[in-house]
């Protein structure tokens, strides 16, 4: 219940890492219950939560990018995290309780019993896109402490008649790219840490919206109009309902709105977690500037696997233009942030969260992560949260 709990929340914030071509979230369901069970289990050390947490972020990413080759995840239907994070977390949970092969088997068949997620609830703006992968770690720890005991589970889970590809994806999957240099090469290398608390799609048009910003000293109140071109697909996630993404129902959809990022780039020249609450979407102040908001969708932009290039212009009431386009956003692999921006990241969450973390554990928890591998007992680091 717990790892329920700080999954959900984790998710909620949408601050949590991201693997750009599979479109799914890999940390929050492999480092929280990594942190769950470790919390029960005395002398789990670091190298071995690094090595359970490096092994799920590989599986869940393998599993998303062998998902219907060419086709965009946003467009499946399906949230790859809720989806595919039961088996991952079960795995994950797996590997520290030391399961045998037969038993790992059985886990992922249990949890593979209770696999769900939807993308619905980002159109219409519903809390279940927070709860989802909250849902998929408490069922994934349930899945290997049952394993545990003796239950078993359906063995050929990915490939059976009634497998998950079949079921889920129409038998649309690569087998080589689910195994292709399986325990050689690790996908975590090619997972994004997020700079700003919102959907990934939304982070290359904030990131041409401050470029523009900063360059040229913006005023809100002398704008125009603001165009924002992007690919088909995340016109269609984070564009429409138009009318949603430019005056937010809730803070979810907010956080599913490139208008809303552009606008608050703009009006803040920064992007923060406070600019996705409740209180948030009824500022006059914002809602004035995504007034002058259009959105549209460019073919040219499409990238069916990967992060959506995007183009936004700035339209000056004297009639001066600015124009930027992003291809690769900051905190991409080959554009990461360094440990000291997570380091603000994390200090900027203790705050947003009302300052209850005394600073001499914040000092502690970002020593302990730098050292990971070297912690004979995570719950060291764990302790510090209590």
């Amino acid at each position: 219940n717990a790892a329920q709990v700080n999954a959900t929340m984790v998710h909620a914030r949408d601050f949590d890492d991201v693997h750009e071509t599979a479109v799914m979230h890999p940390a929050v369901v492999t480092v929280i219950p990594a942190l769950a069970i470790g919390e029960v289990m005395a002398g789990l050390t670091g190298k071995e939560l690094i090595t359970s947490v490096a092994l799920g972020v590989d599986m869940i990413c393998r599993l998303g990018l062998a998902t219907r080759p060419g086709v965009s995840p946003l467009m499946t239907g399906w949230h790859f995290t809720s989806l595919y994070g039961y088996p991952t977390a079960a795995l994950t949970v797996g590997r520290l309780l030391g399961l045998n092969e037969e038993k790992m088997v059985s886990a992922f068949g249990i949890a593979y019993h209770q696999c769900a997620g939807n993308g619905q609830c980002v159109t219409d703006g519903a809390l279940t896109k927070r709860m989802g992968p909250g849902f998929s770690v408490k069922g994934g720890i349930i899945a290997a402490l049952m394993a545990e005991k003796g239950i078993t589970g359906a063995r050929n889970c990915l490939e059976g008649e009634q497998g998950l590809y079949k079921v889920y994806q129409h038998g649309e999957y690569d087998r080589d790219i689910l195994t292709r240099d399986l325990g050689k090469h690790f996908e975590g290398v090619n997972v994004s840490i997020k700079p700003y608390p919102s959907c990934r799609g939304t982070h290359p048009s904030i990131d041409a919206a401050l470029k523009i910003t900063k360059k040229h000293a913006i005023n809100p109140e002398e704008i125009k109009e603001i165009l924002i071109v992007t690919g088909e697909a995340n016109h269609h996630l984070l564009c429409t309902p138009f009318e949603a993404k430019v005056r937010p129902r809730n803070p979810v959809d907010t956080q599913f709105s490139i208008p809303w990022g552009v606008g608050t780039a703009i009006l803040r020249k920064r992007v923060a977690m406070q600019d996705f609450t409740v209180e948030a979407t009824t500022d006059p102040q914002m809602l004035n500037l995504t007034a002058k908001i259009r959105a549209e969708a460019d073919p040219g932009l499409n990238s069916p696997r990967g992060i959506e290039p995007a183009k936004v212009t700035v339209v000056m009431n004297n009639g001066e233009t600015f124009f930027e386009q992003i291809d690769r956003p900051l905190g991409s692999p080959n554009q990461p942030m360094s440990f000291e921006d997570c380091v603000g990241k994390f200090e900027d969450c203790v705050a947003f969260g009302g300052g209850w973390m005394p600073e001499s554990n914040v000092k502690k928890a970002v020593e302990l992560v730098g050292n990971l591998e070297k912690v004979q007992d995570v719950r060291e680091l764990i302790n510090l949260f209590a």
